[in-house]
């Protein structure tokens, strides 16, 4: 249960409610929406990585996805599962996330993804904890795809904690 109440679009500008019509009213947008600039913002952010990268779309919900598990983020657990079957992850696959890297289900890249994805969220100091990580994922993508994913980890760790933090709830199935 949400530890605030939802907000409703009242206050919103018509730019607001343009976004929360956009993003379906889902909990985590009306929570966000009690801060319509962060709202704006967040949505800009998160709709640049999702999908207006180079980021192979299946790395990137492979590594959002394993976030949201480490984290106990149930809320993003379930919408980037959804998300990542949509990107065509197969569903042995899905079903792995939950034992990470050390999986068979997974390639040498996505292997090191994964590796990499659990050290920026163990480590409080990553260039420390992930500089192996780094090197091994390093060395499967280029420069503009090792940005996008280090954005795509350290922003659905943010996720993660916003979710978690304001006890978000689940939307109903459809």
């Amino acid at each position: 249960m949400a530890h605030i109440d939802y907000a409703t679009t009242n206050h919103l500008t018509d730019k607001g409610k343009t976004i929360m019509e956009r993003v379906g009213h889902k909990n985590i947008f009306k929570m966000l929406s009690h801060s319509e600039s962060h709202l704006h913002n967040y949505c800009r952010l998160g709709n640049a990585i999702r999908n207006h990268g180079v980021l192979d779309p299946c790395l990137r919900e492979l590594a959002i996805t394993r976030v949201g598990i480490l984290l106990g983020a149930e809320y993003e657990v379930v919408a980037h599962k959804r998300l990542g079957r949509g990107v065509g992850i197969p569903e042995n696959q899905i079903v792995a996330l939950e034992e990470g890297a050390s999986s068979d289900a997974f390639n040498e890249v996505e292997k090191a993804l994964l590796a990499y994805t659990d050290d920026l969220v163990a480590n409080a100091n990553p260039g420390a904890g992930a500089g192996a990580t780094f090197e091994t994922i390093a060395a499967h993508l280029n420069a503009e795809e090792m940005v996008e994913l280090t954005l795509a980890i350290t922003f659905y760790i943010m996720t993660s904690k916003f979710l978690i933090t304001f006890g978000i709830d689940l939307e109903p199935e459809d």
